[in-house]
């Protein structure tokens, strides 16, 4: 018998919940509800959900701020849903633990695909110790031994450039915003040198891609940060 993965919902707008109700459990997931962030939070800790769904405009508090108690104990994935689109408000999100974002209104497609990269990247996180080994298209990137490969011959990369590239694969398939790559890469003193990080993934992109103006791997997320894509 398969278990189905246990999402938690917490958001507050009755038509959502009652669209999800529907939506999930047809496509094998099992829902939970709640309706403000203090419920969210103890429902997290009472029912162990396997990736939460998180609205920021929550009656009781913020949605950023529920986001921030969650992580000061748990590592569920988070998507957030939102009607707040501005850059700021997603590189916030991110920076404060958010897995992905989705801005309302969303498509049940890309909403179910969020969902599975989130779960896979949650179960890639559990095993890497055991398989640090990344592949993308040609690319394969073994975390342990520090080789990066295309097509089976060995990639030169920089100290720098390996440092974004392991970043990315260590979190394939979550937005990680500016900032976050910046103070990994270059250190806290350079989280607003956004320039390091065009002229760095441009230089990954020619070295990685198969069509570097066209990235299939390496995608940006306008006015957020990357993303590695490895599907």
């Amino acid at each position: 018998m398969t278990v189905q993965p246990k999402v938690l919902l917490i958001e507050d707008d009755l038509q959502i919940r009652r669209f999800l109700r529907v939506t999930l459990p047809s496509n094998g997931y099992d829902l939970l509800e709640a309706e403000t962030g203090e419920e969210g939070v103890r429902m997290t800790a009472s029912h162990n959900p396997d990736l939460l769904i998180l609205d920021l405009g929550l009656p009781d508090m913020e949605g950023i701020e529920v986001l921030r108690r969650l992580r000061e104990w748990s590592t569920v994935p988070v998507v957030v849903l939102t009607a707040r689109g501005q850059d700021e408000q997603k590189v916030a999100t991110l920076d404060a633990g958010a897995d992905d974002y989705l801005t309302k209104p969303f498509s049940t497609t890309e909403l179910l695909a969020r969902i599975r990269v989130a779960l896979r990247h949650a179960s890639r996180a559990s095993t890497d110790s055991a398989n640090p080994v990344v592949t993308f298209g040609e690319v394969s990137v073994d975390l342990a031994a520090r080789i990066v490969s295309r097509g089976g011959e060995e990639v030169h990369l920089t100290r720098n450039e390996y440092k974004l590239l392991a970043m990315l694969c260590r979190h394939a398939g979550k937005v990680l915003t500016h900032r976050q790559l910046l103070k990994e890469v270059w250190g806290p003193s350079n989280v607003e040198h956004t320039q390091y990080l065009r002229v760095f993934m441009a230089t990954l992109r020619q070295k990685l891609e198969a069509d570097p103006s066209r990235p299939r791997y390496l995608l940006n997320e306008p006015g957020v940060g990357y993303r590695l894509k490895t599907e």
